[in-house]
């Protein structure tokens, strides 16, 4: 007996010790890809607030260029054509445009017939399920409707909740409707009994952001009471430029794409700012800062602000008298610092250039902008203060004590934003106080990250209900969906390093003194960072990055040795491709600007001195890197093999490159080009540059 207890227990000592390995190596494996999952959504958002900076630069570029370089008239109408801007403005009758625009009977989508009725919301759903369009006569009665009912609302919506029923609040959609209807099929559609809140970001991004406007749209005619909708920091012109809105409408409604992206303007600018649950609960798109005033908020014209990249005229003024007042020596310094350390200028309350000792007298204008742009763009962050938002260029971040101001103010107890990306659909900040809803499910890559909406029942607690669409992750384990989202993010990372490779070598240059091309890694870290400003964990993303010697130092150039471009072209140098990587999501907005027929085939460059520069036979001509400005040609180009071509700016310019593509493959592209500075924030500094720049013809004649 004693023998046969004694084999039973070393048995089980075994099982044990063998359930205990498998637990620790079970437990490893977990936290080796919950790491790999963290870092990966690191580098998602990272760039993706690094691309808000860029846009937030490339605006303030238009601004100057609009507000220096263009008639007055004429500036209206860069977006969109003079007529269509009259028909806004007329403000056309449901009746006109029917008479206006026919709906030819092959058209076999919902029909819509005003006023609307649960059963139109129905077919829509129902249509958009099946990938169908709605026509653009319907399309545009809709919104003329709805931004007749907006214009009724305030700019504060206040709500109360009964025992009876909760009120659901979802956050960013960024365009992905399969995300829409989960939510309608798992909470109901809307309705007297089942009211909703969507907090702002229903477009871009994503394919079906139209889609997601005209059910919402709809729901709104049928229950104004009882569907409300916040603006968002994505409800604005400008943003869609960038970020596929405008491209998606103008693909989708060619022949009336114009008019419907005129009348979205309109409609965005007056979305309401924010909606207040029994004077406790405080719904915002972004957040908030330490100078916000709900009061005041209420009580300003919230449609004067068609969009917040592009400030009021005075607001701009005032910037230019403060810029005068700083020595130019000294501004230019300042900003080559700036652009030297890869920092953008900031926009915001707590981050206003405007210094405090300025004499300039306060400009109603100016605070209005600024209010509404803190509660749209600012995001919370566990330290005390209200600091500029450096990461997205624009708003703040608010810290807990900024909160408990507001919230004594206002007698507020909660605080529900959406604005940024969560990787469980939510998250809970500031004691409970300040909750982030996102709904937007498989934002970076498909199994990136759960979708959340927030039920609030009458004692105002939060109840959050997660999901997650899922079409092909279902299919794949856990280490093959963390595979997928890790590969994703490293091929953007590794684009944003190969546009960024002269700089990157001139870093890592400078701590390798005697050009052995290995650093340690800390240096190839720093250097990473002073480049890039991504603030990553690069000794953690080094294995995948660059490549170790074996004492231990990074081979720094091995960072570019998988950063392959495909096809490549003789006469192409590698800084001409480097700049056209960095710059061309800068390059789409200004070919949709440029390309007013969104062809892609035809755009016309006009010099200051009226002369045109034209292409022969069919040959497709595009500018890339910064847009083109006016400029006078000093010489003429007419040859067919090699052409030098100076180029006299009235003002200083940034870099130009072209290239010209023919349908036979017939290329012309600048095989080099001297960058004239630019600061980077519409400052010119000097009146008289010279750009050469070299322009190689394969069989295409150039005509000045």
């Amino acid at each position: 007996m004693g023998c046969n207890s004694s084999v039973a227990y070393r048995r089980s000592e075994k099982a044990i010790r063998a359930a205990i390995l498998i637990q620790n190596w079970y437990r490893f494996t977990k936290a080796r890809l919950e790491t790999r999952r963290r870092y990966s959504l690191s580098i998602f958002q990272s760039i993706e607030y690094a691309d808000e900076q860029d846009q937030l630069q490339l605006a303030n570029f238009f601004t100057f260029m609009l507000d220096h370089c263009t008639h007055p008239d004429s500036v209206s109408h860069i977006l969109t054509s003079p007529g269509v801007s009259q028909v806004v403005d007329e403000g056309l009758s449901l009746t006109e445009f029917e008479n206006r625009i026919d709906v030819p009977d092959s058209y076999y989508g919902p029909r819509l017939s005003f006023p609307l009725t649960v059963e139109d919301a129905n077919a829509l759903l129902h249509a958009f399920r099946n990938e169908q369009l709605l026509h653009a006569r319907y399309v545009l009665q809709l919104l003329c409707e709805t931004r007749r009912v907006l214009k009724e609302m305030p700019n504060i919506t206040h709500l109360s909740t009964s025992y009876s029923k909760e009120i659901t609040v979802c956050g960013d959609l960024h365009g992905n409707l399969d995300d829409l209807l989960l939510i309608f099929y798992k909470n109901g559609l809307p309705s007297e009994q089942n009211p909703y809140v969507f907090n702002g970001d229903f477009v871009d991004r994503g394919k079906n952001s139209m889609e997601i406007l005209i059910i919402l749209f709809a729901f709104l005619l049928i229950y104004p009471n009882d569907l409300h909708l916040n603006r968002g920091n994505h409800e604005d012109y400008i943003m869609n430029l960038r970020y596929g809105f405008t491209k998606e409408v103008s693909k989708k409604y060619k022949d009336h794409g114009k008019l419907i992206l005129c009348l979205l303007r309109d409609v965005f600018s007056w979305l309401p700012l924010a909606t207040i649950i029994d004077s406790k609960v405080l719904i915002l798109h972004g957040g908030i800062s330490d100078t916000t005033d709900l009061d005041f908020l209420n009580a300003l014209e919230r449609s004067k602000l068609k969009s917040l990249m592009r400030p009021p005229k005075s607001v701009r003024d005032r910037q230019d008298q403060l810029k005068e007042r700083i020595p130019t020596t000294r501004l230019s310094k300042h900003i080559a610092n700036q652009n030297v350390a890869g920092k953008t200028q900031h926009i915001s309350s707590s981050g206003s250039t405007e210094s405090s000792g300025s004499n300039l007298p306060p400009d109603p204008a100016l605070k209005e902008w600024k209010q509404i742009l803190d509660i749209l763009w600012s995001d919370p962050r566990s330290q005390n203060g209200c600091t500029p938002n450096k990461s997205r260029g624009g708003g703040c971040y608010f810290g807990p004590d900024v909160t408990a101001k507001l919230f004594e103010r206002y007698n507020l107890k909660m605080l529900i934003r959406s604005h940024e990306f969560k990787p469980e659909g939510y998250e809970i900040s500031h004691d409970g106080k300040v909750i982030t809803i996102f709904s937007a499910s498989n934002y970076y890559e498909e199994g990136s990250n759960r979708g959340a909406y927030i039920k609030l029942n009458p004692e105002l607690i939060p109840r959050f209900v997660q999901y997650q669409v899922s079409k092909y992750t279902r299919r794949q384990n856990l280490q093959e969906r963390v595979g997928t989202i890790e590969s994703s993010a490293l091929k953007s990372l590794r684009e944003k390093i190969y546009a960024h490779r002269s700089e990157l070598t001139s870093a890592f240059a400078q701590y390798d003194l005697n050009s052995t091309g290995r650093i340690s890694v800390s240096d190839w870290a720093a250097a990473m960072e002073s480049v890039l400003q991504l603030e990553l964990p690069w000794r953690m993303l080094r294995a995948q990055l660059v490549q170790m010697t074996p004492n231990g130092e990074a081979d720094y150039m091995s960072c570019f040795y998988d950063l392959k471009i495909g096809q490549p072209t003789k006469e192409v140098q590698p800084a001409l491709v480097e700049t056209l990587c960095r710059y061309r999501r800068d390059l789409e907005i200004i070919f949709n600007i440029i390309d007013k027929d969104h062809s892609g085939e035809r755009i016309r460059i006009r010099s200051s001195s009226s002369q045109i520069l034209q292409k022969e036979q069919r040959t497709i001509f595009k500018c890339e890197g910064f847009p083109p400005l006016p400029f006078e040609l000093t010489s003429s180009c007419r040859n067919r093999s090699l052409a030098t071509c100076t180029i006299r700016s009235t003002w200083m310019m940034p870099p130009m490159l072209f290239t010209s593509m023919s349908e036979r493959n017939v290329r012309t592209r600048i095989a080099s080009t001297k960058s004239c500075l630019y600061s980077g924030w519409g400052t010119w500094f000097s009146t008289d540059s010279t750009c050469t720049a070299n322009l190689i013809s394969h069989g295409v004649i150039w005509q000045v």
